[in-house]
């Protein structure tokens, strides 16, 4: 600030990730943003909030106001396994340390600002803050908890991706922080009186069941997010979501419709400096950034759908794809980093094989409410032609100085139908593991998960065996699986690992136990222990005897005597898992 001749900064951002100026990175892309209307940003990554809070006051109060964000994740997902145990490590950190993160980071930094600075408005965003706007239900605490305006006490919650909103709220509070002003604009949230909703046009106005009525019955909770996952989803929406909470309400404000390629494009144009902070020289690499640092972000949004995750409803369900001018230009940035040797490590997004893909009747679209455009089937209207895609692959690799550029990015096999696709990919872009997520094998399981059917994914093996063959390539397919999602029981993860373990001979390593995460259609049956669209009970797992019981069979272990799969046991003995009906013979009490 000081080389800069500031003597104070219009707007400070606080976040719970170390500090990477590149688009993959939330905190830089909304400090770019900001910086480019005309803004002086600084940014305070990782504060220690445990000491005498130094970090929250070495620059001072902002002219305009602080900004807040967890960081790239959700903290408690990021500081806790499914388990509920701390992790070891966080990969948006130096060194991949864990511990310079707080639970409910926003609500924590937005307090300890509050406190403070009492008078500066606080503005908080990103995906905790996205995610846990409406009542939502936090599987640590295993309870609801109340919108995360109420809890952190922040005067303004921007939803969503933030290209747009943020260059709305800089142009709204240049000349001073007007709440009047950016309580009008789009994809904002804000805490009202009570009486507010009744000045509202009651044609645009959708109520949801207050805070209290959600705590004291469960379906309330239920018939709220299912209007919520609605709203969402739809191209256009005009209406303004309130919920009640005590004597006051929070108001959410529709959202922007899909970014156009020059909306998106502006965002990746900014001049990022594509590198960590050099505060961090000599404390170790940043995981999550040598992860991705060779790596090309091409469009956003999914128009999938799965029920476990937020990636639709912190992105979109609708598809904005960059230009291949912005993307190429990208190319030539990461072509001059001084340790890139001619491989790109993914070209991808959300899911690698969306790119470009719309609805072929955009009128169609307006008026559509599924939530996904695969499940239960394939909409007709979906125009799916992967050429636009190969086109751009083979663009990419006729730059001068691009040896290879890979798919890292998982891929939806219920796509690609006979084009070409796969084979291109498997030849030209795979490094010799194919990463794709059918989940689980057993119909219901997967319908309530909003996957395709289990054959899809047997077809696709032997397609890709076929291809490997052809070519003469000794490649893997990698497969990710679920366990413990709602109406999954013992038995169902048996016959998973009959299928998958046992006949068709796969060794598992992309696994996971589901962790309920806030504004999915998961979290919302675990939580219930029902369906909130059709009202039916579903078989849950609460338990953590119970979830590792399910997840021992991602590992089972041949048992010769019974001619069947068991799941692998650990040394340390432990309680019988109560439901046990549909164990292996021989399982109950054995060491798990």
């Amino acid at each position: 600030m000081q080389a800069r001749g500031w003597d104070r900064a219009d707007v400070i951002l606080f976040t719970g990730d170390a500090y990477v100026d590149h688009p993959s990175f939330g905190a830089a892309v909304i400090g770019r943003l900001l910086e480019d209307e005309g803004l002086r940003v600084a940014i305070v990554p990782q504060p220690n909030w445990r000491d005498d809070l130094r970090d929250f006051r070495k620059l001072g109060a902002p002219r305009l106001f602080f900004g807040v964000t967890a960081g790239a994740m959700d903290s408690m997902v990021n500081r806790y396994t499914a388990n509920l145990r701390l992790r070891s490590d966080d990969a948006y950190t130096a060194g991949g340390k864990a511990g310079f993160r707080p639970d409910y980071a926003v609500t924590t930094y937005t307090r300890i600002l509050k406190r403070l600075y009492p008078n500066v408005p606080v503005v908080i965003g990103g995906i905790e803050a996205s995610l846990r706007r409406f009542t939502h239900y936090d599987y640590a605490s295993d309870s609801l908890m109340a919108p995360i305006l109420i809890d952190s006490g922040a005067d303004l919650l921007t939803y969503g991706m933030g290209e747009k909103v943020t260059r709305e709220v800089a142009r709204a509070v240049r000349n001073g922080f007007n709440i009047k002003l950016l309580r009008k604009l789009r994809q904002v949230a804000f805490v009202a009186p009570g009486d507010y909703a009744g000045r509202l046009d009651p044609a645009r106005t959708i109520m949801l069941p207050s805070h209290e009525e959600q705590l004291r019955d469960k379906r309330a909770f239920g018939a709220a997010f299912c209007t919520v996952e609605t709203q969402s989803n739809l191209m256009e929406p005009e209406s303004v979501l309130v919920e009640p909470v005590a004597d006051r309400c929070v108001v959410i404000n529709p959202p922007h419709p899909p970014l156009s390629s020059d909306e998106l494009d502006s965002a990746f144009d900014l001049p990022y400096e594509r590198a960590p902070h050099p505060r961090y020289d000599g404390k170790g690499a940043i995981p999550a950034w040598e992860m991705i640092k060779f790596s090309v972000n091409i469009h956003r949004g999914c128009f999938g759908g799965c029920s476990f995750c937020t990636i639709s409803a912190h992105q979109g369900k609708f598809i904005s794809s960059r230009s291949q001018r912005s993307i190429m230009a990208e190319i030539e940035r990461i072509k001059q980093m001084p340790d890139f040797r001619g491989h790109l490590s993914d070209i991808g997004g959300p899911s690698a094989n969306m790119y470009g893909m719309h609805g072929r009747d955009t009128e169609l679209c307006r008026r559509c409410r599924r939530p996904s455009c695969l499940h239960p089937s394939r909409c007709r209207n979906l125009d799916n032609d992967h050429r636009p895609l190969i086109e751009l692959y083979d663009r990419i690799c006729a730059v001068k100085g691009i040896k290879r550029a890979y798919i890292g990015s998982g891929i939806r096999y219920d796509l690609f139908d006979d084009s070409p696709y796969l084979e291109t990919v498997i030849r030209r872009h795979t490094s010799g593991r194919l990463k794709v997520a059918p989940e689980h094998t057993e119909e219901h399981v997967l319908e309530l998960m909003r996957k395709p059917p289990f054959a899809m994914f047997e077809q696709l093996n032997e397609r890709f065996r076929e291809i490997c063959s052809r070519n003469g390539l000794r490649y893997q397919l990698i497969p990710y699986f679920i366990s413990s999602h709602p109406g999954c029981t013992e038995r169902d993860m048996a016959a998973l690992a009959h299928k998958v373990l046992g006949r068709m001979h796969f060794t598992l390593e992309q696994v996971q136990d589901l962790t309920p995460t806030p504004m999915t259609l998961s979290s919302v049956m675990f939580y219930t222990g029902e369906n909130p669209y059709t009202g039916r009970p579903v078989y849950v797992a609460r338990s953590q005897d119970d979830k590792r019981a399910q997840k021992a069979y991602f590992f089972a272990r041949s048992d010769r005597s019974a001619g069947r799969l068991s799941p692998a046991r650990s040394a340390k003995r432990e309680a019988a898992p109560r439901h046990t009906g549909a164990a292996p013979k021989g399982a109950k009490g054995t060491k798990r």
